[in-house]
């Protein structure tokens, strides 16, 4: 008898251990590339609210004005650029980070292929969409690296899912959130399952200037549904890809 309710005992002890997450410690450091403006600037304000230190990135800090009054550190960084990403590491040292939010990202243009689609462009969107989170990872690896768990945080989109592309247009964003959902997949597989969490996340259609305000979802929905995911996440969701509100997604 006393055997089987020491058994129980360590059930009962392990599944509320387990019911809790192990990545939302609120002590923590969260970075966020394309802080200041939409979806980057209210997520850098819900994690700045909620006790995180905040490191909020912005291309132009001089014009990040919004960014500027919040309680977080502002640095510059260009995702496109690999000598600014070497110069953010640079600034950054051994600073440990808990959470890589990559969430800078283009629209580009949306005309259709044979309406005159500038292939050109679509290499810049690629650029900033896919291989930006590419650089900045690879660079930080070490920083995230240097806590038990953290969480890289891919900002995708439901346009990148192939399963879900029933009205086409916009061929080039469309790929590059196709790709990088693909770039979040592949890491997971390659690095997840040792401390690190990798996801990508749908934010919802946000009221922001890459769709000119047409959103249904304002930019503070969006960071709180996003931060709930987040904080929320634990060794099983790695290699996952959510919505805002937590809703899983088709590749």
């Amino acid at each position: 008898m006393f055997y089987r309710i020491i058994t129980l005992y360590f059930i009962i002890i392990s599944t509320l251990l387990c019911s809790f997450s192990l990545y939302g410690d609120t002590s923590g450091t969260v970075l966020i590339t394309g802080a200041n403006r939409g979806i980057g600037l209210a997520l850098a304000e819900r994690f700045s609210r909620a006790g995180y230190d905040v490191i909020g990135t912005a291309r132009k800090p001089g014009r990040a004005s919004e960014l500027a009054e919040l309680d977080v550190r502002v640095e510059r960084l260009d995702v496109s650029s690999q000598a600014s990403v070497e110069e953010l590491v640079e600034q950054l040292g051994d600073t440990p980070i808990d959470i890589l939010i990559n969430n800078a990202g283009i629209k580009g243009d949306d005309t259709k292929l044979m309406d005159g689609l500038d292939v050109d462009e679509i290499a810049r969107v690629l650029d900033v969409n896919t291989l930006g989170p590419l650089r900045v990872t690879q660079a930080l690896f070490g920083n995230l690296r240097q806590e038990p768990h953290a969480v890289v945080a891919n900002v995708s989109s439901m346009m990148g899912s192939m399963e879900m592309n029933t009205w086409g247009c916009c061929v080039g964003y469309r790929a590059s959130k196709a790709a990088l959902n693909s770039v979040t997949s592949t890491m997971a597989v390659d690095y997840g399952g040792d401390g690190l969490v990798f996801v990508a996340l749908h934010p919802g259609y946000v009221q922001t200037d890459m769709n000119e305000g047409r959103g249904n979802v304002t930019p503070k929905d969006s960071a709180d549904g996003l931060f709930r995911v987040i904080t929320g996440l634990e060794a099983g969701d790695n290699g996952k890809f959510y919505d805002f509100q937590g809703k899983p997604l088709p590749w």
